[in-house]
């Protein structure tokens, strides 16, 4: 049953990370820091959800901030 669960993880894994190839910089990196700021909002929190929502949602602000084209 765990090979099946596995499995399916990876299958999923590989499809999410199709759908970032046709993405700006901009958008990739806020895809990232909403990735990194839930884990670590979840992390902190000890897994509440409100701490992983948090962290994704400073996380992607963080992201998006960052990779702003240059004027």
């Amino acid at each position: 049953m765990n090979s099946i669960k596995y499995g399916a993880a990876c299958a999923l894994a590989v499809v999410s990370l199709m759908g970032c190839s046709g993405m700006t910089t901009q958008e990739r990196n806020t895809a990232i820091g909403a990735g990194v700021g839930g884990v670590a909002g979840s992390a902190l929190t000890g897994g509440s959800a409100l701490g992983t929502v948090g962290g994704a949602a400073v996380g992607g602000v963080i992201g998006h901030e960052v990779s702003k084209p240059k004027r």
